[in-house]
């Protein structure tokens, strides 16, 4: 990094409908901190809700998870080009990436290994101190979670190590069978992530379920057995009728739809595994009857990605993860409005990924 150079720009989080690009200090690490140059930062669904306003919004300032002003994005990659005197395994010049997560390191759950479960967590891009990859420059915080990843792997690959870690965790929580019947619902990168991943379980079928045509027929690439659009098939009655009336043995959730929640508890079969992925910007409402007094269900929370960014780094690495045509668009930060406005609008948009030093 340049000598010269201190400022650099950011966008900046200050509320529902409120992101402004700023020219900001660049930040100086601590003794423990790296410092990174972005190269590439995704834009999740969770910026979008976020942005948009919801559930984050309807508590008291006070009691909000997000600090705002805050420099958004979570799913960053970069170069280090500084690093504190007490920073080890990691050099200036090499790319690494860090867990969205920055656990606390003290609460039971991280003193137990869950420390994707911590009780008093911080997350990059919602709190100040841990501003976000929307940004030219971020610090790596001394608690970070860090990854390296080869100089090989590109920008567009870079920028699905996040989301396709979560999609694998997800996939774990399902315990999937070489005999089962998985459903993925919604073909976002997360859900295209659970196709690729759970196709390595080598489960019986695979079958996603997506309104777009472009995401079905990517997911039919990436492993899906089958696909169907919920808008032109009764989903529950097909699913039905491809497991003897029974219904499927896993179903992944991944769309953040009130509809495809009632459409999984429907279309999982008695004693079936229920995956809960997708995030919602409010309430919705379905029949819990279903999970207890009809099915039994193992109904599964899944949150974030443990322990899985080393394997997502090899697979995408060696191609066992395919990874070609997720992500659709880039921008650079002074045309965040059209990235949002294109991971909102555009039907062909996948992942839409902020560049913030330029391609």
């Amino acid at each position: 990094m340049s000598k010269e150079k201190r400022t650099m720009d950011a966008l900046r989080l200050y509320g529902p409908m409120d992101m402004r690009l700023e020219t900001l200090d660049i930040p100086e690490c601590g003794e423990d901190e790296m410092l990174l140059r972005v190269l590439g930062c995704g834009i999740c669904g969770s910026d979008l809700k976020n942005f948009a306003g919801g559930h984050e919004w309807n508590v008291p300032p006070e009691e909000r998870f997000i600090e705002t002003p805050v420099t958004a994005g979570h799913e960053f990659y970069g170069e280090i080009v500084a690093k504190g005197s007490r920073v080890e395994g990691y050099e200036v010049g090499e790319r690494m990436i860090s867990e969205q997560i920055i656990p606390c390191g003290n609460c039971r759950f991280c003193q137990s290994g869950q420390y994707w479960m911590c009780q008093n967590l911080r997350m990059y891009g919602f709190q100040n101190e841990a501003n976000g990859g929307f940004a030219q420059y971020m610090k790596i915080h001394r608690r970070g979670v860090n990854h390296h990843v080869p100089k090989e792997v590109t920008v567009e690959q870079a920028a699905l190590i996040e989301p396709y870690a979560c999609g694998m965790h997800a996939v774990e929580r399902a315990r999937i069978q070489h005999d089962d019947i998985v459903v993925v619902s919604g073909l976002g990168a997360i859900g295209l992530s659970m196709v690729a991943s759970a196709r390595l379980a080598i489960p019986r079928k695979i079958i996603g379920l997506d309104l777009r045509e472009n995401r079905r027929a990517l997911a039919l690439k990436f492993g899906a057995d089958l696909v169907l659009d919920p808008s032109q098939c009764d989903v529950v009655k097909e699913i039905r009728g491809l497991t003897g009336g029974y219904g499927c043995d896993v179903y992944l959730e991944a769309a953040g739809s009130e509809a495809s929640v009632s459409q999984g508890l429907a279309a999982v079969r008695n004693l079936g595994r229920y995956v809960q992925f997708g995030i919602f910007s409010r309430d919705i409402m379905a029949n819990w009857n279903i999970i207890g007094d009809e099915k039994e269900l193992d109904v599964l929370g899944s949150h974030l990605g443990p322990r899985c960014f080393d394997a997502v780094i090899s697979g995408i690495a060696s191609g066992l993860l395919p990874t070609q045509g997720v992500v659709t668009h880039k921008f650079g930060l002074e045309q965040w409005d059209e990235a949002y406005r294109t991971a909102v609008e555009d039907p062909e948009a996948i992942k839409v990924v902020i560049v913030p030093n330029g391609t």
